[in-house]
């Protein structure tokens, strides 16, 4: 069975690793859909499985964007636990 859209890119989102970070537009891109990069923010802010990074997804101007549990400084404090360097 073909899988969706939703789940490539929970898929393609699982495998960032922590200290890495991956753009909106670059998660479409890989889960097949380069012009998909709303819906991929869509598909994240619905996301509560742990197991799934969503916090390692960012806009493609470098800031952050919206994080579903707990806003913007919840994401910069893990990002910033795991290592990420906002430049």
């Amino acid at each position: 069975m073909p899988k969706t859209f939703a789940e490539k890119v929970r898929g393609v989102v699982r495998e960032i690793p922590k200290g890495k970070i991956m753009t909106y537009g670059g998660v479409a891109k890989r889960a097949g859909n380069p012009k998909g990069a709303r819906a991929v923010g869509m598909i994240m802010s619905k996301n509560y499985d742990k197991n799934i990074p969503c916090h390692r997804v960012i806009k493609s101007d470098g800031t952050l964007g919206n994080y579903n549990r707990g806003g913007t400084k919840a994401k910069k404090k893990i990002l910033t636990k795991e290592g990420y360097k906002n430049r």
